[in-house]
């Protein structure tokens, strides 16, 4: 049992994250064994017990964050990322997901080319719906939108100049990542998609990095393919902004609420 626990270490990633100030964050799920650890049949509890902790500890405490600082995320921490991210559960074991990274200047490139796209066809953030929305959905969004509100104004910014702009830039994040689905799949397979963007979310924030998963850029596919010569076959599901999160700039204080459990859940027993 102890060389079959050695082997699970050892397939970890790293785990401590460095941070500017040079102190050592401990991550969640990676988290080593106490200096005395149980024996035997406790060593492998004792690990579990762990990890299930730390699990909801960071599905708790995961948001999105809406402004980034500049600081480069090494590319051996976003492989890492993806690589626990592709653990995803898919249908049949397809694993129809594609993930195109984007950094450095091409990432400014792109962020440049959709606010120009933006601010010519002001199309908007939108739940993207085909027909009027039931009123509770509707409710959830203003909401959601009262509550930002005076994290704006304390900013001193127009809350949709911010979240549309904000969007096209992926709120200053140093990395791009799109979700790709070839179009030999079926919009059900988006399901798959999503599940892995899940994953990709909760494992960056064990790494200590912020994420903000972004839609608004659909709507200008067309230039997306184009800068970064992105076959026609392939679509773009969803884009990520990741990043070292800005604790200076108050919207990232923000936190969005869920509505009551029950309003979710139908028994039939």
């Amino acid at each position: 049992m102890r060389g079959g626990l050695q082997s699970r270490e050892n397939a970890l990633p790293d785990r401590s994250e460095s941070t500017r100030t040079g102190n050592v964050r401990p991550i969640g799920f990676l988290k080593p064994l106490h200096s005395s650890p149980p024996t035997g049949r406790g060593i492998q509890q004792h690990f579990v017990k762990e990890q299930i902790m730390d699990l909801l500890k960071a599905i708790n405490e995961r948001k999105s964050q809406r402004a980034f600082k500049p600081d480069p995320v090494p590319k051996e921490r976003i492989e890492e990322i993806l690589k626990l991210a592709i653990h995803a559960p898919s249908a049949i074991n397809l694993q129809p997901w594609e993930f195109i990274v984007v950094t450095g200047e091409e990432k400014e490139r792109l962020s440049r080319r959709l606010t120009k796209a933006y601010k010519e066809k002001q199309i908007a953030c939108s739940p993207g719906n085909v027909k009027p929305l039931p009123k509770t959905y509707a409710k959830r969004g203003a909401k959601t939108l009262d509550l930002m509100k005076p994290f704006f104004e304390e900013m001193s910014l127009d809350v949709n100049q911010y979240i549309n702009e904000g969007s096209c830039n992926f709120y200053g994040a140093p990395v791009a990542i799109l979700l790709c689905l070839d179009d030999s799949f079926p919009n059900a397979r988006l399901v798959d998609i999503g599940i892995a963007l899940g994953y990709l979310v909760l494992a960056a924030h064990e790494f200590g990095l912020a994420t903000c998963p972004i839609g608004l850029i659909l709507a200008y596919e067309d230039e997306i393919k184009d800068l970064l010569n992105i076959p026609e076959n392939k679509n773009v599901a969803i884009g990520v902004a990741l990043g070292y999160p800005d604790p200076e700039v108050p919207v990232n204080r923000f936190k969005s609420q869920r509505d009551d459990f029950n309003k979710f859940v139908r028994w039939i027993e």
